[in-house]
């Protein structure tokens, strides 16, 4: 089954400055061969449900070997079966509504 995930990736104990962390976990995902869009708060992860969380698992056992004692991660989720749909397609769909003025 297709999933889209929202993921966000918050080591505790670590410092201020967040940016290596998310590096790794984004390398990770990459690896992983899922499709994603960095965004200022986390990531968007297009692909397979086992492949998404193996690789979720897999951010949290990277950042921990990295000295992050504690991991607190938000993960929104979304499945269809209906019919196939990218994140892409999403935000096509929504823009569109924009540029023409109706009410989405």
């Amino acid at each position: 089954m297709k999933a889209m995930v929202d993921l966000t990736v918050i080591p505790l104990g670590v410092g201020v400055s967040l940016s290596s962390y998310v590096a790794a976990c984004e390398r990770v995902l990459k690896d992983a061969g899922l499709k994603t869009q960095l965004h200022a708060n986390g990531t968007n992860i297009e692909g397979e449900w086992d492949a998404v969380f193996a690789a979720v698992k897999r951010c949290h056992e990277v950042l921990h070997e990295m000295g992050a004692p504690r991991i607190s991660t938000n993960i929104r989720l979304g499945t269809r079966v209906d019919r196939a749909q990218s994140m892409e397609d999403k935000i096509r769909s929504v823009e569109a509504k924009l540029g023409s003025g109706k009410p989405a």
